[in-house]
């Protein structure tokens, strides 16, 4: 029997199977969780269904977190499913790809400043807000990800670095806000997997081969490695962990001067 036999999850931000979080249904499935995942437009939703297929799941519902409306809807039609559920996984992050084009001063912009922490921030609050009434009283376990970038410089990151920031900081007034309630939340920093999302990211090849070249395991991580961890921290064998960000990335975090490595 699985660690999370019993459990229910719902999985925002699946949007491929190369995806991260493709790699946490995969996890969770395999240690017996029941899973309900979101699509952010019609033109994802039969890849998400197919998603859904792999790990049996029968529940897929729209849900653009750019919208309060669609959040909300997302509860009420889950909840013609199920009575409550016990992980919520929140795997969003977006900014204007002129955002990513340059450097930081130059191409920041208000407009693009607000997408990227309404969609990779804010978002993570108002879905737990929205489902928090039909995960009390069930211990429930909330998750988000993240990346190095929010605490230190990456060329290219930009403005998403600070949005990430921004959910690191969300992701702790959460816990601490949540704990009492008993529901923990926490989050993850994967280090740089081959991924739709990372295609946005210039040079991104050059950051694999970087890592591949200095980090301890001297190698690159699997989305199947990030959904490990994200499944033993929305279990029960992690009930005394919160507010932590846990970093999945082959040990490169620890390291300094990395180019003399």
């Amino acid at each position: 029997m699985g660690f999370l036999e019993g459990k229910r999850a719902l999985i925002v931000g699946v949007a491929s199977p190369r995806s991260i979080a493709w790699g946490i249904a995969e996890a969770m499935h395999e240690q017996g969780a029941e899973l309900a995942f979101t699509y952010q437009n019609e033109k994802l939703k039969t890849r998400v269904e197919k998603i859904a297929d792999a790990t049996g799941s029968g529940i897929v519902l729209p849900c653009d977190v750019a919208s309060d409306e669609e959040i909300e809807n997302v509860f009420t039609e889950l909840g013609k499913h199920w009575d409550g559920y016990d992980i919520l996984v929140h795997s969003v992050g977006f900014a204007p790809r002129e955002q990513l084009d340059g450097d930081y001063i130059d191409v920041v912009s208000r407009e693009g400043f607000q997408v990227a922490h309404d969609i990779s921030s804010y978002s993570f609050a108002a879905l737990a807000k929205a489902g928090l009434p039909m995960m009390e009283g069930r211990d429930g376990a909330i998750l988000t990800l993240t990346y190095m970038g929010s605490e230190r410089v990456l060329k290219g990151y930009n403005v998403m670095g600070l949005a990430k920031a921004s959910l690191e900081a969300n992701m702790r007034y959460m816990a601490a806000n949540l704990g009492p309630r008993g529901i923990r939340v926490n989050a993850i920093s994967a280090g740089p997997i081959k991924t739709l999302a990372a295609a946005g990211i210039a040079d991104f090849r050059k950051m694999l081969h970087h890592v591949e070249e200095t980090t301890p395991l001297r190698r690159t991580i699997t989305p199947r490695e990030v959904g490990n961890v994200a499944a033993f921290l929305c279990s029960d064998l992690a009930s005394g962990v919160t507010g932590e960000v846990t970093f999945v990335d082959s040990g490169y975090n620890i390291l300094g001067m990395t180019g003399l490595n």
